[in-house]
């Protein structure tokens, strides 16, 4: 089917030859121009003079002398009057920040008033009396009243009075707000564009001699849809003038029917407002002839760009063939799926085999890569960040960053830092575990550092920070050539941005004497980036089309693929903010939710309606943020045109991988590594037997392999330093007292505590910074744990001045001692335990004890010995299993016997005690049993001892047989919390 284009070109060489040069082309965007010109080029077939081509808010432009107000010389401007009538009514005024958001809304309502023409002064006038709004508007229609009455209903009733007060006493505002506004732009030679076409509409406008240049031809509008009431009277009267010619893009297929909405404004400007249409608008393209169109329907919303590959495959084999595919366009309805888009489809053609043909893939994309997309975003959000820190800090506080920030910092790849500068960095802070790394640290290392971590402390000079910033950036990453085109092309737009907020902020500041707070400057930056984009490079007449349904307007295509074609994105469900309520906005003709569907669907069958082939991809999962269903207007097109549709349902197969137990054989190199054990080069610890009897696996990795998790920077004290700082500070404690005297009483517990928190702080120091001399300012998490410290040294401090007096024997002391077992093969092997235990004591009774301390949620009671052995068991006790290892190990050292073990829970020590527990069947006298509550003292502990000790020895006889592979355990349960989950197949 000919391309409309092509019908406007035709057309347009057949009524004005060579003079074409002498018009004037107005289209709604610029991308169309090219494609004219085209087909232009075709039909002449010689060098010819091309016409000139604008964009309509270009040419509405030329009409005015002054200049068109950019979004901040409006929005000073506004702020500025709005809080002079907030002060003549007494009632204070907004700070910038506050009022950004109403200035975006009141903005875009007096954008559209001027656009339709609507008297500011009635539209804004008092809404708190029916009766006067009907005097007022006795030129409405019943239907009209009927929708005010609605209105001001629900304002007038309710429990929100303040709130409807605050509302009227803003619109009271409004009308004189909008004459000061404009009359201030105007004193600065500025005007708002929705102005701009007011006054050429009024015929106020102070450019009248900007249409002579085309005196001797016309002005040629083509493609325009939904017209605002300033463009529909401009329209009109240049028609009349017989000064401009319109091209419509229309079919008959929704023209001529009233019901159908896509034709809703197409039927307004040639039946209502009498536009003639150089066209013929009885052509039915729709129902021309039956054309294909393919649905699929996915599950999720990038899944919808990786199918691409499968329906363009043709174009991919056109490409081989003429190398241009040029009549193909992927339409982006959603168009937040661009970067899927350009990662799926490949920059090289491969064979049906897979191999690379050598062809490229040519791409045009117009709707341009964003700010927000690119690593360039990253590196200013963090720079806007850290200002933002800076700026927390009081004057004379020093100055602290968090390591996060830091870390992003030196590992951002737009920095350039080199590998060894950032790993020595990052090393030493990780080193010291410095969480808030103090701004001496960083200064001093100059350059790039000082753009970042320097403060800035005029707000307005905020900006041009960070452009100095960025360009510095730039400047070394063109000089190492290590930059992408389309990097340095966002580099380069963002500085420019940059450039014209700081000029517009400097010029505004200056005039008015303001002052910006710089959270709000910051802000202001991080809104305006987020519009920057870049187009990428390409060719608009070759190539496949990537674009956005609205630069789609003007273009055809032989195959239009659409991609996130969901009900309530097309058409959206949402108008813009406004403060004025839908009832008034139809009473005035301002635009409405049901224009946007009326727009929304003329795009979308003008966009197909000339095509040979249709393929829309949609995303079938709901959410929050998605229907699930695809757009109404697929269901119109299906039920009316009579067209051929094909649905394809994506399956996502989901497959889970096989659970298979990993094991690891012993190897003779592994077995190497475990006879070290033997010969005293290495030692078997309590923790290392625990965790073999939990999941021999992680023993593997931990102890044999020697897989160590990476060294990283905790912003929150782990659960295990907490647990070193307790243990060091209970030593210390002790150890003092014990210079003195082994002999602790009640008194001399109770005299020392009065050192415990000095302590605390000495070994948190010692642990998390690895500097018990250090000066540490302590804030924030660092208080509470150091107040979570002192609760559980107070809890064993309690405890032991009850069991006062007691002899201290030895604190956190390392013991090594042999031990010898039978191996699986029957013979005695030898091995080296150790165990570092947190205290032994010896009480006034003369029992010597063990005492462990335990942070956690570790238990006393335990159902068996056997059963805290059992590796794919439930019941493991590896606290019970820990502290009777130290109660061997200390008996075989000091040659002692009757050794008790106690365990101090914290949680529970005050409810439960300190002595294992285990329930048995005991004799019940009667010839019966009857189960009972054994603490693990006395004969009991004698008996659980030789226990413990032959399960002990089946255990290392398995660690040591090399037959016997590293297993993971059956129970999940107790690997649950391992650092090797990754690497178990499970």
């Amino acid at each position: 089917m000919k391309p409309f284009l092509k019908e406007v070109a035709e057309d347009l060489v057949a009524q004005f030859g060579d003079k074409l040069q002498h018009c004037a082309i107005v289209f709604n965007n610029k991308r169309p121009s090219a494609y004219l010109q085209k087909y232009l080029a075709e039909l002449y077939q010689k060098p010819f003079w091309s016409p000139t081509f604008f964009t309509i808010q270009e040419l509405f432009a030329k009409s005015t002398n002054y200049k068109i107000a950019d979004f901040y010389a409006q929005f000073f401007t506004l702020y500025k009057l709005y809080n002079q009538l907030l002060a003549k009514e007494n009632l204070g005024s907004l700070d910038m920040a506050q009022f950004f958001p109403i200035a975006k809304i009141i903005l875009s309502d007096f954008s559209q008033i001027d656009n339709d023409l609507v008297d500011a002064n009635r539209l804004y006038h008092e809404l708190e009396d029916i009766a006067l709004i009907n005097q007022q508007f006795d030129f409405l229609s019943p239907e009209q009243h009927e929708f005010l009455s609605q209105f001001w209903t629900s304002y007038s009733e309710g429990k929100h009075k303040r709130q409807q007060e605050n509302f009227i006493k803003m619109w009271r505002r409004m009308p004189l707000l909008y004459k000061s506004f404009h009359e201030e732009l105007a004193r600065q030679k500025l005007q708002t564009m929705g102005m701009a076409y007011r006054n050429l509409a009024e015929d106020k406008h102070d450019n009248k001699a900007f249409l002579q240049e085309f005196g001797e031809c016309k002005l040629i509008f083509i493609g325009f849809n939904a017209l605002t009431k300033a463009e529909a009277k401009v329209f009109k009267r240049l028609q009349e003038a017989d000064l401009a010619r319109f091209y419509f893009d229309t079919d008959a297929y929704y023209l001529k029917d009233p019901l159908q909405e896509a034709g809703l404004f197409l039927r307004k400007n040639i039946d209502r407002i009498g536009l003639v249409n150089a066209l013929d608008s009885q052509k039915a393209f729709i129902k021309e002839k039956i054309r294909p169109v393919d649905i699929y329907k996915v599950q999720g919303h990038n899944v919808q760009a990786k199918i691409l590959n499968d329906i363009v495959q043709d174009e991919y084999v056109q490409l081989a063939i003429n190398k241009d595919y040029g009549d193909t366009a992927i339409v982006l309805a959603d168009e937040s799926l661009l970067l899927p888009t350009l990662q799926t489809i490949p920059s090289k053609l491969k064979d049906p085999v897979g191999n690379e043909t050598g062809l490229e893939v040519n791409l045009n994309v117009t709707m341009g890569v964003s700010f927000v997309s690119s690593t360039l975003f990253g590196l200013a959000d963090l720079w806007l960040t850290i200002q933002k820190s800076i700026h927390q800090f009081k004057p004379g506080e020093e100055i602290t960053f968090s390591f996060k920030n830091v870390e992003a910092f030196l590992s951002h790849p737009l920095v350039g830092l080199s590998e060894k500068m950032r790993e020595k960095i990052l090393k030493a802070f990780v080193t010291e575990q410095i969480v808030q790394v103090p701004q001496s640290r960083l200064l001093p290392q100059k350059g790039i550092f000082i753009d970042f971590f320097q403060k800035i402390s005029e707000s307005v000079a905020v900006v041009k920070g960070l452009k100095d910033a960025l360009e510095a950036i730039l400047k070394r990453q063109l000089y190492v050539k290590n930059l992408k085109k389309i990097d340095s092309e966002l580099f380069i737009k963002t500085i420019q941005e940059l450039n014209r907020l700081y000029d517009t902020l400097s010029k505004h500041v200056n005039e008015g004497k303001q002052v910006l707070e710089v959270g709000f400057v910051i802000s202001l930056i991080q809104k305006t980036l987020q519009s920057v984009s870049v187009p990428l490079s390409g060719s608009p007449l070759h190539g496949l089309q990537v674009m956005g349904l609205l630069e789609s307007r003007n273009l055809n295509f032989k195959h239009v693929v659409l991609l996130g074609l969901n009900d309530g994105i097309v058409p959206k469900t949402t108008i813009g903010n406004s403060f004025i309520p839908d009832s008034l906005r139809r009473v005035y003709g301002l635009p409405v939710l049901e224009n946007q569907d009326a727009i929304s669907a003329y795009m979308f069958y003008r966009l197909i309606q000339r095509a040979e082939k249709v393929s829309v991809v949609y995303n079938s999962l709901t959410d929050e943020s998605n229907s699930g269903e695809p757009s109404r207007f697929l269901k119109q097109l299906e039920y009316e045109s009579g067209w051929n549709f094909n649905y394809f349902h994506q399956e996502m197969n989901v497959e889970v991988e096989k659970s298979e137990a990993t094991e690891i054989e012993k190897t003779d190199e592994i077995m190497k590594v475990l006879n070290d054990f033997s010969t005293g080069r290495r030692t078997l610890s309590a923790s290392a037997l625990t965790t073999y009897i939990a999941n021999p696996i992680d023993f593997f990795f931990n102890y044999i392999a020697g897989i160590k998790e990476p060294e990283e920077v905790h912003e929150v004290v782990e659960a295990n330093d907490l647990g070193s700082i307790l243990h060091g500070t209970m030593e210390d404690f002790y150890n003092s007292l014990k210079s003195e005297s082994t002999y602790i009483t009640q008194e001399r517990i109770a005299e020392k505590r009065k050192d415990i928190l000095a302590l605390i702080k000495t070994n948190f120091n010692k642990i998390i910074y690895d500097n018990a001399e250090r000066q540490t300012n302590f804030s924030g998490m660092q208080l509470v744990v150091l107040a979570i410290v002192e609760e559980y040294c107070n809890i064993i401090l309690n405890y032991d001045e009850k069991c006062a007096p007691f002899t201290i024997v030895q604190m956190e002391e390392a013991m090594i001692v042999p031990y010898t077992f039978m191996d699986a093969a029957g013979n005695e092997k030898t091995i080296h335990i150790k165990g570092i235990i947190d205290r032994v004591d010896l009480t006034s009774e003369g029992i010597t004890r063990i005492v462990d301390y335990k942070t956690g949620s570790d238990k006393l009671s335990y159902h068996s010995i056997e059963e805290s052995f059992n590796t794919h068991g439930k019941n493991l006790n590896k606290a019970l299993v820990q502290t009777l290892f130290y109660t061997y190990v200390f008996e075989q050292a000091k040659n002692l016997k009757f050794v008790e073990p106690n365990l101090y829970v914290l949680k529970v020590m005050n409810k439960e005690g300190v002595l294992f527990q285990s329930y048995r069947k005991v004799d019940d006298g009667k010839g019966g049993t009857k189960r009972t509550k054994l603490n693990l003292s006395n004969e009991f502990l004698i008996e659980e001892k030789e226990i413990f000790l032959n399960e002990l020895n089946k255990k290392l006889a398995e660690l040591f047989d090399q037959n016997t592979p590293f297993r993971v355990s059956e129970n999940p349960l107790n690997y649950q919390y391992s650092k090797y989950t990754t690497l178990m197949r499970r």
